[in-house]
């Protein structure tokens, strides 16, 4: 075990550096992000003046390594349009979307597992058909189309539910369906596969025959089984939902961190991008690890060590 977390460990090190290392040098290609705050009165010494107090006159190669120190002490610099902390911002920012990316794996889990169930249990039946055509409507769906839709029916039309911002747990449900349905269908594709795998082996098929019940038999012996692929596309769906809630919070006016990399990402703030792109690597890298760990803990004939 130890040898396979110090091997993993240097693969997350070498991934992180090779992120921010792209994002760093890919960033500087869009310009100077200095034109962008001074007035339009500013004559060449005023852009200058900026430029040499925000550190953007020195060689690239230096600013590169200033920002790879900084990193090693946990600082990740400040904003170059706000002049505040990237981790200040950040921290101010994370509750809301770890709060939305919850909200959409539970709506991920907690339809697509349950369809994914029916469609592999009563695949000939008409129940299923009809849930495979909900399954491929939400995976067709483009996410901002669904969230555009949703406004459109339940806030405009209905006038159920808040069309955006945050406040009550009213504010979360149309966020939270928006970013989880594509997600829902990944789960329920997943799950119906797993277990028609799994009830397709003798094991499955001799406990039928000796007149296990199915829901007996999907509990105790095929739920743990088909659980290894589940783990897998929720290590990466759970960061597909950090990722696609860029989207999400620009459409519902969501105050997390997708709506604030656009915004620095429109203003060049660099600062804020590698501060964001950096705690995505990381939740990725991690989420991967723990994926990883849960296999043994799953299947006991899964070994960790420093070679497998």
């Amino acid at each position: 075990m130890q040898g396979f977390l110090l091997r993993r460990a240097g693969q997350a090190l070498a991934t992180i550096i090779g992120v921010v290392t792209l994002i760093f040098f890919v960033q500087r290609l869009t310009g100077d992000p200095t034109y962008l705050l001074v007035p339009e009165t500013a004559t060449k010494a005023d852009v200058d003046a900026l430029r040499h107090v925000m550190g953007f006159d020195r060689p690239l190669l230096i600013q590169y390594l200033d920002f790879l120190a900084d990193l090693a002490r946990f600082d990740l610099g400040q904003s170059v349009v706000q002049r505040v902390p990237v981790m200040t911002i950040i921290a101010s920012r994370l509750p809301y979307t770890l709060m939305l990316a919850a909200g959409a794996l539970l709506v991920a889990c907690g339809i697509g597992v349950p369809v994914g169930i029916l469609l592999a249990i009563f695949r000939d039946k008409p129940v299923a058909k009809l849930a495979a055509g909900f399954v491929l409507a939400a995976q067709s769906m483009p996410t901002f189309w669904s969230g555009i839709l949703m406004i459109l029916v339940f806030s405009v039309l209905l006038g159920w539910l808040p069309p955006s911002s945050t406040g009550d747990l009213s504010h979360l449900v149309m966020p939270s369906f928006a970013l989880g349905l594509l997600s829902m269908a990944t789960f329920a594709r997943i799950t119906r596969s797993a277990l028609l795998d799994e009830l397709s082996k003798d094991y499955a098929r001799t406990a039928r025959s000796r007149g296990v019940r199915t829901g007996r038999l999907l509990v105790r012996h095929i739920a743990r089984n088909a659980s290894i692929p589940l783990i897998t596309v929720a290590a990466l769906e759970i960061s597909n939902l950090l990722a696609g809630a860029v989207i999400v919070e620009t459409v519902f006016a969501w105050p997390g961190i997708g709506q604030v990399t656009v915004q620095a990402i429109l203003a060049r703030d660099f600062m804020i991008v590698q501060g964001v792109v950096l705690m995505g690597a990381f939740v990725t890298v991690a989420l991967n690890l723990v994926s990883d760990l849960l296999y043994s803990l799953v299947d006991p004939r899964i070994v960790l060590d420093g070679g497998r």
